[in-house]
């Protein structure tokens, strides 16, 4: 068996790999910054001969017009490290980009298709410190770290041949901090690269505080759990701010090790080379210019050293990121699916059986039923029967664990899922309005829709009189998540934004629970002459029975069975539950006539 820090490596490993080939999309700019950093290690290995000519052959043999040369040579050395040094750092960046651009788009999307079921388990602060946090620490990587680690090589490579040349009993005394110095940071990098993932989690919970206070300000405020509030956040800053103490421990634990290597390395060469000079077995020249070069190779050494923290951090986000990037798409086209295109409004439950993914119990167990066309189908039953859940299944947010669903005759696996969803408008439970104005969302699945169109909807939702009623009427801008807008408005809102689609299936779930009796009495009597013209079968999701008394068949749901189903009057005649459930609303509703 692979020991877990040895597999968490290898994974590291291959999303860096995977990583560097996204670079093959920007090839080209990526050639260009590697042949800047050769022409840049160029200029850097000549500047050193320039030092030792004008030592050797200019002040030694007190040659003025050699050291006048010399100086020359060395100002345009300085001009052209620069203008090197500015090409690989500014292509980098743009290769970096590219990259972060990329890797952006492909989680989002990948986002996008992402089943419910990843949703409903992943923590939304987690995936934004995925898009945001750590794309940047793989962009960082990219356009700083690997030209780093790239021009050290290069640059250590080169400098130990040139080094070799000049003087190899110097250069062995020099070369032996090499691999003593790889080992260390090799060390340091395995060690420490889980370290760097739990900070990325630990920041991703920072942040699902954060998420969580912005969302639900004023329940906080409410309830007066300010101080609360901050000390939960405090607790999980100092947690983070412990992790991250951690890593400078690390590398203040090794970087003096380094530093002390160079430090003896540098002492040993001047001393020998010291010995030779005086030996005239070396020339002054060649011994400043040999100490040069040793600036050249520790140079890069340190660079390593100090890019190992950032590749650590990098290889942990990268491979956080392909979690999601890589991640299985539960609900998809079948090879063979194809497009739903009419709907006859025969919507067939074979004994349906679903469990969530994660849970213990089903949600829904054997549930039968079929609808005729033009039927108006309520779905009743207490909080948490699995009214919603039937809801979903057919649109395929998720897929039946048990039994089948078909639309005239044929599983709804057999169609694409772009085509199905398009054909079924849902109102869901929980309503969400995007920023931007009320016209906007509105015509939020169909942006081509005229002002008319907008209009008429908005009428049959009841919601065309409030919206009318405002200063800037279809283009009051909606403040985030409907800030601004009651519970009742923005579920008219939604309503309208799902009339306007092309729908042959309707679903309403709980759609008018934040509206008024009277309100959703209107909302109803609108909807009834689109359901009989547009639907071949509507599915309202209702707890209070007065909201689908008048319904053709009404489903009685409980603990995830189909208990009864038919007309009210049927119902109450042969259901003990539905006659329970009309009497507790009954009830509730005789305190609040008696007190005027």
């Amino acid at each position: 068996m692979v020991p877990q820090p040895e597999l968490q490596q290898n994974s590291s490993m291959q999303a860096i790999q995977r990583v560097l080939e996204s670079l093959g999309n920007y090839r080209w700019i990526s050639f260009g910054a590697i042949f800047s950093l050769l022409l840049l290690t160029v200029a850097n290995a000549v500047t050193p001969q320039l030092f030792r000519w004008g030592i050797d052959q200019g002040i030694g043999q007190q040659n003025l017009q050699i050291v006048m040369y010399s100086a020359a040579w060395m100002v345009v050395a300085a001009i052209a490290r620069g203008l090197f040094n500015f090409g690989q750092s500014y292509l980098a960046e743009a290769a970096s980009q590219g990259v972060a651009y990329d890797l952006r788009n492909k989680i989002f999307s990948k986002i996008q298709n992402l089943s419910f079921s990843y949703h409903d388990q992943s923590q939304t602060s987690q995936l934004l410190t995925r898009v945001t946090s750590d794309i940047e620490l793989i962009r960082t990587f990219v356009g700083t770290s690997l030209i780093q680690v790239i021009g050290a090589l290069v640059t250590l490579v080169s400098i130990a041949i040139i080094l070799l040349v000049m003087n190899w009993q110097l250069a062995l005394i020099s070369l032996t901090a090499v691999p003593i110095t790889a080992w260390l940071m090799a060390q340091f990098v395995s060690r420490n690269n889980r370290l760097f993932g739990q900070i990325q989690e630990q920041l991703g919970n920072l942040n699902a505080v954060l998420q969580e206070n912005l969302v639900g300000i004023r329940v906080v405020k409410a309830f007066v759990r300010e101080s609360a509030e901050r000390s939960r956040y405090t607790t999980l800053n100092d947690g983070l701010v412990t992790a991250n103490m951690q890593t400078i421990r690390a590398i203040r634990n090794i970087f003096p090790f380094i530093f002390l290597l160079s430090n003896l390395v540098t002492l040993a060469v001047f001393g020998y080379g010291g010995a030779q000079v005086i030996g005239d077995r070396f020339s002054v020249g060649e011994l400043v210019a040999f100490n040069s070069y040793l600036v050249l190779i520790f140079q890069p050494i340190l660079l390593i050293g100090f890019a190992a923290p950032a590749i650590a951090q990098a290889a942990a986000s990268a491979t956080r990121v392909f979690e999601v990037v890589d991640a299985a798409v539960e609900i998809r086209d079948r090879p063979s699916a194809t497009t739903f295109e009419t709907c006859g409004g025969r919507i067939t439950f074979e004994n349906v059986s679903f469990r969530y993914p994660g849970a213990t119990t089903e949600a829904l167990k054997n549930v039968s039923f079929e609808t005729k066309p033009k039927e108006l189908i309520a779905v009743l039953g207490m909080t948490g029967s699995g009214k919603s859940t039937i809801m979903n299944l057919i649109p395929r947010f998720y897929d039946v664990t048990g039994g089948a669903i078909r639309i005239d005759g044929r599983d709804v696996q057999d169609f694409t899922l772009q085509s199905l969803r398009a054909h079924i408008g849902i109102v869901f439970q929980e309503t969400t309005l995007f920023s931007g104005t009320i016209r906007e969302n509105i015509a939020y699945a169909k942006p081509n829709a005229t002002l008319e169109q907008v209009i008429e909807v908005a009428k049959t939702a009841q919601i065309h009189d409030f919206i009318t009623s405002l200063s800037d009427s279809y283009e009051t801008i909606v403040g985030e998540r409907g800030v601004g807008l009651s519970g009742g408005q923005k579920q008219r809102i939604a309503i309208a934004r799902t009339l306007l689609t092309d729908y042959s299936i309707l679903i309403l779930d709980d759609s008018t629970s934040a509206v008024d009796a009277k309100t959703a009495a209107q909302i109803q009597a609108e909807l009834d002459d689109l359901m009989q013209q547009k639907a071949c079968v509507t599915f309202v999701v209702a707890q209070r029975i007065s909201t689908v008394k008048n319904a053709d068949r009404i489903l009685l749901i409980d603990k995830g069975q189909l208990v009864a189903q038919g007309t009210h009057e049927e119902l109450m005649q042969t259901s003990p539950l539905y006659g329970a459930i009309l009497e507790s609303q009954v009830q509730q509703k005789q305190p609040t006539s008696a007190t005027v």
